[in-house]
């Protein structure tokens, strides 16, 4: 079995992360079939929304603590660590370039890596019995993967603080009145839940929604004026497709528009 599973179904990829007895732990190979898979969703005009889930009971448990192990007797040095941890950067330049919703449906334990990877994702939608942990520093080590970027953004500087810090495990529902968990679902309705969310995002204007995230994510840093200047520019693109049509028309006619990702 692949560390990672990928189905397409109308309209919606699932990217399954498949090491349910390692609590779907960072392997190397995990990595690399993220990096290709992704990669490959960026250009797919077929699929209209992304879910990233976790096999068995847990979303992810950070990275492979036993394989970091496995070099310490001969410790590689920071090259080895630096090319390591750039070489997973792709992984969430995809996620934020990627022109359509990106999902994390989370349950059960979200460690380290795994609070990276949720944060990257546009919305997180969580059990409410999962907590999130960003542990780095409990294992001697700092915060990567874009973790230092996420969270001080959506949690304040403050309560990201406190996750670096401590390691403390925050559940569902801290995590959603702090900012970083959009949805909190009980127990045993993830799946369902996730899927009416991915359904009502792939049924969307697709070009609308992939042009509103870059946006969202262009105001971070963008003064104000060319804020301004590519809002015009993506309404005169959004506007340019059919669905922009058919958005309208609906309306006018008081009725459900039927979108077609244009």
């Amino acid at each position: 079995m692949a560390d990672l599973e990928v189905s397409i179904d109308q309209g919606i990829a699932t990217l399954t992360l498949n090491r349910p007895e390692a609590r779907n732990a960072l392997s190397m190979e995990m990595r690399s079939l993220l990096d290709d898979r992704l990669h490959a969703l960026e250009g797919d005009s077929t699929v209209r929304c992304v879910v990233i889930r976790g096999a068995g009971d847990h979303f992810m448990a950070g990275g492979d603590i036993k394989g970091f192990a496995e070099v310490l007797d001969e410790p590689p040095g920071k090259e080895y660590w630096m090319r390591r941890i750039h070489d997973i950067h792709t992984v969430l330049f995809s996620i934020r370039r990627m022109p359509k919703p990106v999902i994390a449906s989370v349950k059960g334990a979200t460690a380290g890596a795994g609070v990276s990877l949720a944060a990257a994702c546009d919305l997180v939608i969580a059990e409410s019995d999962a907590f999130f942990t960003l542990a780095y520093t409990l294992i001697g080590t700092s915060p990567d993967w874009g973790s230092t970027f996420q969270l001080p953004r959506a949690l304040g500087l403050k309560r990201a603080m406190q996750m670096a810090l401590t390691g403390e495990r925050i559940d569902a529902q801290n995590m959603a009145d702090w900012g970083l968990v959009n949805y909190v679902v009980a127990p045993g309705e993830l799946e369902a839940e996730t899927a009416k969310l991915a359904g009502r995002l792939a049924g969307g204007a697709t070009r609308a929604l992939g042009n509103a995230k870059r946006l969202m994510n262009s105001s971070l840093g963008n003064e104000f004026e060319a804020q301004l200047q590519l809002e015009a520019e993506l309404f005169a693109d959004s506007a340019s497709g059919p669905d922009f049509k058919e958005g309208v028309t609906a309306f006018i006619e008081k009725r459900s528009p039927d979108f077609t990702g244009g």
